[in-house]
């Protein structure tokens, strides 16, 4: 049986493990099945969102684990419509309606999206629900040091997360500087590269998993943990949710991770949040 991801102390205090349970692009059946199951597996972060339309879903699969409520560690994210003080905490109110719960681990502004210009007050928003205790947690995701500086000036208040698209194709080196500088853990999503998972067939990376006597998936996950990343995979896959949590009884040399940094296509190849959001 895998082992629970061990957790990392967000700067509000909260543990959140370092791996978890991706969910996108699941539907509302899909989510159900696959949230219990994976709990049942020892997975304890679900990561939804408001654009994935499934948070309904991933509720119900919460649910039907049995798991404590207080044993499990639940993200979602809301959509740029919600970007305003008052707006944040009416997301908030109907993503806890849609995931049948009291209270979110982690609530992250989903995008920045800097041509509405919104984020800072999607953000003041955020620090009232987390000083209201409806929230655990508070945070980003796509956002660029830029904008995390704007933030933090207006507020004074540091995101707990910023989850960004990395893998070893996109390392983001200079995001992950900033985030390390100031306490904000990183989190990768699309950590195996994207629909398809092309980093799983690098040469390289099959030529670790032989190696390590692992799968190439397993391999990149590794990679994340032993960059000092938390990671939320995505499967559906009973045998592969397994898997993807078998990472904790071994890591990769200090040379294995500086070779798989080594495939960065550089920024370009990540998603712009200045062009990009919803």
């Amino acid at each position: 049986m895998p082992t629970t991801a061990p957790t990392v102390e967000l700067a509000h205090g909260a543990a959140m493990p370092l791996l978890g349970l991706g969910t996108w692009p699941m539907d509302d059946a899909e989510a159900e099945r696959v949230v219990a199951e994976a709990i049942g597996l020892g997975y304890r972060l679900v990561d939804t969102a408001e654009n994935y339309k499934n948070e309904r879903g991933v509720g119900l699969g919460v649910k039907a684990s049995g798991v404590a409520r207080e044993e499990l560690f639940v993200t979602t994210k809301f959509n740029k419509e919600w970007h305003g003080v008052e707006l944040a905490a009416e997301a908030c109110a109907r993503g806890l309606d849609r995931l049948g719960l009291d209270y979110l681990d982690l609530l992250l502004i989903h995008w920045p999206n800097p041509d509405q210009g919104k984020y800072i007050e999607a953000w003041q928003g955020l620090v009232r629900l987390l000083e209201s205790g409806r929230v655990k947690a508070i945070g980003t995701s796509n956002f660029k040091p830029a904008h995390l500086d704007r933030i933090i000036e207006a507020t004074g208040v540091i995101p707990d997360v910023n989850q960004i698209q990395l893998s070893p194709l996109t390392t983001r080196l200079e995001t992950r500087a900033y985030h390390k500088e100031r306490g904000i853990v990183t989190q990768s999503w699309s950590p195996i590269g994207g629909e398809g998972g092309e980093v799983r067939n690098e040469p390289k990376v099959l030529q670790l998993a032989e190696k390590y006597g692992k799968t190439p998936v397993q391999v990149v996950l590794r990679w994340h943990l032993d960059s000092g990343l938390a990671v939320v995979p995505k499967s559906s896959d009973p045998e592969r949710l397994a898997q993807n949590l078998d990472v904790f009884d071994f890591q990769l040399e200090p040379d294995d991770v500086m070779a798989l940094a080594a495939l960065d296509q550089g920024e370009a190849a990540a998603a712009d949040s200045d062009a990009f959001g919803h």
